[in-house]
């Protein structure tokens, strides 16, 4: 079954999560920011996904800005700033088969679901 990492304040999250309805293929909404993920939960998304840590990151976030940019941060430090503020997770990620990606682009979208 598909899962969808989704905040629903989010235009593409929207879009990519229309676009898994609309494939009419099984899926799984996680709602993130209220369920937020679990360290190692995370850690594995990290490895679907083949992402470092701070490559999931919204380094455009105020919370992100005003408390680790400009640190030296470990990799571990990083997914744990992550699970304590999940509003840094980039979104939507889509997750099929034991692999994962970052679900901004629909084509990107469409390959990986078939």
């Amino acid at each position: 079954m598909i899962q969808i990492y989704h905040n629903p304040r989010c235009g593409k999250s929207r879009n990519c999560l229309a676009f898994i309805d609309q494939s009419k293929q099984e899926y799984e909404i996680i709602p993130y920011l209220t369920e937020t993920p679990s360290f190692d939960e995370l850690k594995s998304l990290l490895q679907k996904l083949d992402l470092q840590p701070i490559e999931l990151v919204r380094i455009k976030e105020k919370i992100w800005i005003e408390n680790y940019k400009g640190k030296e941060l470990t990799k571990d430090e990083i997914i744990k700033a992550m699970v304590e503020n999940p509003i840094l997770i980039e979104r939507p990620i889509v997750v099929k088969n034991g692999k994962a990606i970052i679900g901004r682009d629909l084509d990107l979208v469409a390959s990986f679901l078939d």
